[in-house]
């Protein structure tokens, strides 16, 4: 018996023959997309389409993989989604947006303050005084100029960490005991046995700090809810306290 292909027969059959062409020319586009927008990238070794409709695996180095979509204007690597056209990291923007902060809902009246300037700017920042990163973002902040800083006492390193933040505390003035010792290495002066001091504000702030799930110290806010976790640059606490007050102006 003769097999005479139907019409739908033979375009089947071109369907099935354009196939490896339609890939070679989606991957073509990958690379074309990818190496412009990420010149930053590797030179790509294979690039091969996913068990996932719609995603392809990109393989540099060797044995590296990142995943893309079918136009290469995301990629998925080490647990974050990119935007390549704006090189934004989509996810930390979105754990950032959820983890911040109402300003005016922080404890402000746990915090101690020093005003810098004019003050019209602000900042908050939970510490540790046996935080070595701390020390070090203290002698940074010493730089910034026009800002209120409001510190929050969090000792989550330690008994000695409660000491030194109770002592501190119980100063007569806090603020200075706080830079005395960070910046300088005074010793904040012990608490006198049986002396009365409230300390009910650094166990406010520990409470406040698990609640935000606050696990590390510095821990940075801005007036517009802005969080930044470490001791970031100087130049990156201006940018920000820039942003939050061209935000505010809105």
């Amino acid at each position: 018996m003769n097999f005479r292909p139907t019409r739908r027969h033979l375009a089947a059959m071109v369907m099935v023959a354009l196939l490896p062409l339609a890939a070679l020319a989606q991957e073509a586009a990958i690379r074309k997309a990818l190496a412009e927008r990420l010149p930053q990238l590797p030179k790509i070794d294979e690039i091969t389409r996913s068990p996932v409709p719609g995603l392809w695996e990109v393989r540099y180095g060797g044995s590296e993989i990142i995943y893309t979509d079918d136009k290469g204007d995301f990629i998925f690597a080490n647990g974050s989604l990119i935007d390549t056209k704006t090189r934004t990291d989509l996810t930390q923007a979105r754990i950032e947006k959820l983890l911040a902060i109402d300003f005016d809902k922080l404890p402000l009246k746990d915090a101690m303050v020093i005003k810098q300037g004019n003050g019209a700017r602000k900042m908050a920042v939970f510490v540790d005084p046996n935080c070595g990163y701390c020390k070090r973002f203290e002698r940074d902040l010493l730089t910034v100029k026009d800002v209120t800083i409001y510190t929050f006492l969090m000792p989550i390193l330690g008994a000695d960490s409660a000491a030194k933040s109770r002592d501190i505390h119980c100063a007569a003035d806090p603020m200075k005991a706080w830079r005395g010792w960070m910046i300088d290495g005074v010793v904040p002066p012990k608490t006198a046995a049986g002396a009365k001091c409230d300390t009910g504000a650094i166990e406010r702030n520990l409470a406040f700090g698990q609640a935000q799930r606050i696990n590390g110290t510095p821990a940075v806010f801005f007036a517009d809810g802005t969080r930044r976790p470490g001791a970031i640059p100087v130049e990156t606490v201006e940018r920000l306290l820039a942003a939050a007050a061209g935000a505010g102006k809105k």
